[in-house]
């Protein structure tokens, strides 16, 4: 086996990498950039090695910096994660001519499937179904704009060498087709080093469903069955499962065979996804291969107890596959959310800065596991697990210059069901400050009735946020019990106060037992009955509540249960209360004595400022292009101008008709969030 590889990698998937390898006893190799000289990655890896400057086209998609790093530390073998160089066939023979494995597939599978319109030219003569489309090169705005009327829009404006959601584009008029077309080629051009488009019919009620496959160099291939990756936002992946709710055992069969078939024609060698749409009547179209290991393979690693990472080192290493179609089974249900630097009531938009705090919830390992290629354990009832993969740690900071993504988090139970719930808990024990964060929207997802029903789209999103995440509002049983819960903690807040203050000997007999306790809009007046393992809430309507917690104040978490079910809040200080965060729902909680809040109810309402006038920057980034000049009249919806974010392009359009009265950034300016770009009449 390999002494030593190297991660061309950053973050998370290198973390993931240097687990495994730590695990089978070898030696890792970090390469970073000057953005990541204290990351995660660089202290978990035995050496690690400077590659450049913090952007990745100086630093980790420089071809000759990491074949130097490779020599300086004597690397038998490359992994290198995805993105970056994981699918650059000059990569894979640079490495192969310094006779360093590369624990990948071979060049000619990379250079047939891993190029997006090879690949899909590949599958139309092997008689796989695609969607249909244009695979040639396009040249310029105007011929993407003609192919697009050809195909009929709605159209799908891709990068070849894309990934992640970068260099893609929705268009549904000439207009969009124009400016995406652009948009598309500079992200390719930024990220990928390769500025090819190609353009597709976008199926409107699709699911995404892909299969894993695995392949060893001596003709042996497997399916490790399907995920589902239908909830999308601007094209990247936000939640995946495995199984998909959707597939039955004959749809699951036909399209893991179809898969292995497409990479074996390649002569596939190492993981890769084979990526599908599915249809309401389970008609499914190839989209592409990926030839590399994908972002949400943990759920995968989940349900089958295959690692997936140690496999592609084994079969790099030229070893035959272990396993057979008949070991792979599906053990209970995986469910994982990816955690981004981005924030929610802004857009989604990129979020950068130190991580002042940052508590994932425990992991927990449990489900199946495979050893020697049999079933070790099967899902029991009540048993569950929480995985996170992460690449970040509190004190750290979130670079500008790359994938926003902070951590994935996966949980495992016997059922679908489980799986989501324990997901919820970890959710709400995930602590992260400093940051915007997507922890609230995901949340939201994982109690939205079509997702727990299963019946969702990649259109997922757009139709349920159509004007995009305004927090969530909760209903009146969640309400109570956050309220029970609050004037349960305030009691306990009041009397260690007056403990601290010394002013009273028998200082809990004069804790009040009456409070209105205030949030979301709605008031309830309650009467606390305590004792020493916890409260009763009795409110006005004659209803009460039994609280039982060992929360303190100052404690970021509160663990409580409510009535015997548990709840998880984040607690904060505000004053008079509290601001509590549960379930995607940030509130601020009030908790008075009956004559605070009558006075309460008599202050004024502090509004906020004007700034319907100007266009703020929604996020950290750097100005491109501005559309407008000063003078010029706009109307609702046109584009006004173009920040770029972590290598994406943000198009920022007039809300209404307007007149640009000043101009205050041009091209080249780096913003902070909410600098004025322009202000208008």
């Amino acid at each position: 086996m390999f002494k030593k590889i190297l991660i061309a990698n950053r973050g998370e998937i290198a973390c993931r990498v240097i687990k495994t390898a730590r695990k089978m006893g070898i030696k890792t190799v970090a390469i970073y950039s000057d953005a990541d000289r204290n990351a995660l990655h660089v202290k978990m890896a035995d050496e690690a090695v400077r590659i450049g400057p913090p952007p990745a086209n100086e630093s980790y998609i420089v071809i000759d910096k990491v074949m130097e790093a490779i020599r300086q530390t004597g690397a038998e073998a490359v992994h290198p994660g995805y993105g970056f160089l994981s699918e650059n066939s000059k990569f894979a023979e640079a490495l192969e001519a310094e006779g360093v494995a590369f624990i990948g597939p071979p060049k000619g599978a990379i250079e047939a499937m891993g190029d997006k319109i090879t690949s899909k030219k590949i599958a139309q003569e092997a008689d796989v179904s695609t969607v249909p489309g244009y695979m040639g090169l396009i040249e310029d705005a105007d011929e993407a704009v003609k192919i697009s009327n050809q195909i009929g829009y709605p159209v799908m404006i891709k990068a070849s060498a894309g990934g992640g959601g970068k260099g893609m584009r929705i268009a549904w008029n000439d207009d969009e087709a124009r400016e995406g077309f652009q948009s598309s080629k500079n992200e390719a051009a930024s990220s990928f080093g390769d500025d090819r488009i190609f353009i597709e019919k976008f199926v409107t009620q699709p699911r995404h469903i892909e299969i894993q496959v695995l392949c060893d160099s001596h003709g042996n291939g497997i399916y490790l069955n399907e995920r589902e990756c239908s909830i999308q936002r601007r094209n990247q992946k936000v939640v995946e499962e495995a199984p998909s709710p959707f597939l039955d055992e004959a749809t699951r069969k036909a399209m893991g065979e179809q898969s292995v078939a497409l990479a074996q024609a390649v002569d596939y060698a190492s993981a890769g996804t084979v990526e599908f749409i599915v249809d309401g009547e389970k008609n499914f179209y190839f989209l592409e291969m990926n030839t590399r290991l994908q972002v949400e393979h943990p759920v995968t690693e989940l349900i089958t107890g295959v690692d997936l990472v140690e496999q592609m080192i084994r079969v790099a290493y030229g070893e035959k596959l272990s396993l057979t179609q008949a070991d792979v089974g599906i053990n209970g249900w995986a469910i994982e959310n990816r955690l981004y630097a981005e924030d929610p009531y802004r857009g989604f938009l990129p979020s950068i800065g130190r991580l002042s705090r940052y508590r994932p919830p425990a992991e927990v390992a449990a489900g199946p596991l495979l050893e020697n290629g049999k079933w070790q354990d099967e899902a029991k009832p009540g048993e569950t697990a929480v995985r996170n993969d992460t690449g970040v740690f509190e004190g750290g900071e979130i670079s500008m210059y790359y994938d926003p993504m902070i951590a994935k988090l996966c949980t495992w139970a016997p059922t679908r069901a489980e799986a989501i719930e324990e997901m919820r808990v970890a959710l709400d024990s995930f602590e992260i400050e400093g940051i915007g964060h997507n922890l609230p929207f995901l949340a939201a997802v994982m109690d939205h009735p079509k997702f727990i029903s299963g019946d969702m789209t990649t259109a997922f999103i757009e139709e349920e946020y159509p004007d995009g995440f305004a927090g969530v509002t909760l209903g009146d049983d969640a309400l109570r019990r956050i309220a029970a819960s609050a004037a349960a903690m305030h009691r306990v807040a009041e009397i260690r106060r007056t403990r601290v203050s010394g002013r009273m000997d028998n200082h809990e007999r004069r804790i009040g037992e009456d409070w209105v306790v205030t949030l979301q809009g709605e008031s309830y007046a309650v009467v606390i009955d305590a004792d020493r393992e916890g409260s009763i809430v009795r409110f006005a309507d004659g209803t009460q509540m039994r609280v039982e917690s060992d929360w303190t104040p100052g404690d970021k978490l509160a663990l409580l249960s409510v009535d015997g079910a548990p709840l998880v809040l984040k607690v904060g200080k505000v004053s008079g209360g509290f601001r509590i965060r549960n379930r995607g729902a940030d509130l601020k909680v009030h908790v008075r004595t009956p004559r605070q809040a009558d006075l309460a109810a008599l202050m004024p309402e502090k509004l906020p400022p004007d700034t319907s006038k100007m266009l703020l920057c929604p996020m950290p980034g750097l100005i491109v292009k501005v559309n407008v000049s000063e003078g010029d009249e706009v109307q609702e919806g046109q584009a006004l101008c173009t920040v770029e974010a972590m290598k994406m392009e943000n198009i920022l359009r007039a809300e209404k008709k307007a007149v640009v009265s000043a101009i205050k950034a041009g091209p080249g300016d780096s913003l902070a969030v909410d600098d004025v770009i322009m202000e208008f009449e």
